[in-house]
């Protein structure tokens, strides 16, 4: 079992940075993949960024790359997303997940087993 608490976002202005973090509980964090979603109202939950259990590997939706930067710190046993040069797009409420699989990152929100409750990122233009 493993619980995800999300924190660090907020409103901000286009061309800003956050950095949000997805803190974990339970001692088998580092045998998981973490991966990042994003929502907004009346649309699907989309990938949007993903780290196998070492932090190795890395996967990120297009329309991210080179913008965002997903890290992990399993001593701390936390997620990251760094979100530079935010554009009024990228609006939404961020989710994380774990996926019980070291190294296989899906961008299918549905094969992951644990999900936080959500931040909400807002940015102005």
């Amino acid at each position: 079992q493993v619980q995800l608490v999300e924190s660090g976002g907020g409103l901000v202005q286009a061309g800003d940075s956050l950095r949000l973090s997805c803190a974990a509980s339970g001692r088998t964090f580092s045998n998981y993949v973490m991966g990042w979603f994003r929502q907004v109202p009346g649309k699907e939950r989309e990938f949007v960024a993903g780290i196998t259990s070492s932090g190795g590997g890395t996967s990120y939706a297009d329309s991210v790359k080179g913008r965002f930067t997903i890290s992990r710190d399993n001593a701390k046993i936390t997620a990251y997303l760094q979100m530079n040069s935010l554009k009024p797009e990228d609006t939404a409420v961020y989710y994380c997940a774990a996926r019980n699989s070291r190294v296989i990152i899906s961008t299918r929100r549905e094969v992951y087993d644990y999900w936080g409750q959500g931040t909400q990122v807002t940015v102005s233009s």
